[in-house]
């Protein structure tokens, strides 16, 4: 169960030790654990996009990218 998010606290970018803004909804999921609908999501700032779209991308994970006030999956 997700935890909504308080209205004014500012989404923060998932790559490790990034404490930056994030901007980018990484939407992904791993077939071989999630069913085909269900999106788990990671956050990236304008520096971590690439990257971390690139190694859920190598997996076969990534599914789209969104801007974060787009993404259905972020309560807010």
């Amino acid at each position: 169960m997700t935890t909504p998010r308080p209205a004014d606290e500012t989404p923060i970018c998932s790559a490790r030790g990034c404490r930056a803004p994030a901007v980018w909804a990484l939407r992904w999921n791993n077939p071989r654990l999630h069913d085909p609908d269900r999106r788990k999501t990671w956050l990236a700032c304008p520096e971590h996009r690439e990257s971390l779209g690139a190694f859920l991308d190598a997996r076969g994970f990534l599914r789209e990218v969104a801007a974060v006030a787009e993404s259905p999956t972020l309560e807010g």
